[in-house]
């Protein structure tokens, strides 16, 4: 079940859109922002307030790869992995990153601290290789930089 917070910030979203269901993902963003991710009861209780089925918002949930479907650790490592982090040195840092935190893509750290996801672009080709850590963009890493980075979220 929604909270009142939560529908009032789906309401305020909506007003900015000529349909309801226009706010969608705005609207999964305002849950997210509460909960950390979207649960299937969530889609329910959002598909009602938008007035769509929840198989519709579920399409779009499953479509944005930050739309959260699965519980994510307190802090989400977007780790890119485009052809310019790539070739910039993306697999030393994944590397790192399986072995210091003791996961790969899609998976939380034991203690809830970490979630590592892959994304496909982060928009800073010529800074890379880069990562985003919640709202933090790093950019021209190495793997040097990667354990004063993570100290931070702790």
């Amino acid at each position: 079940m929604l909270t009142e917070e939560e529908k009032k910030e789906i309401q305020e979203e909506v007003k900015h859109y000529p349909i309801k269901r226009a706010a969608c993902i705005e609207a999964l963003k305002a849950v997210q922002n509460h909960r950390g991710w979207i649960s299937d009861e969530n889609i329910k209780d959002i598909a009602a307030e938008l007035d769509m089925s929840a198989e519709e918002l579920d399409s779009v949930a499953t479509f944005y790869n930050l739309v959260f479907r699965h519980p994510v650790g307190r802090n989400v490592i977007l780790m890119c992995d485009s052809i310019s982090c790539w070739v910039m040195g993306y697999d030393k840092l994944y590397d790192y990153l399986q072995e210091k935190l003791g996961v790969q893509f899609g998976q939380t750290t034991k203690d809830d601290l970490f979630t590592l996801l892959p994304i496909p672009c982060l928009g800073t080709c010529d800074r890379a290789p880069a990562l985003m850590i919640n709202n933090d963009l790093y950019r021209d890493l190495t793997v040097e930089k990667l354990d004063e980075i993570l100290d931070r979220y702790k």
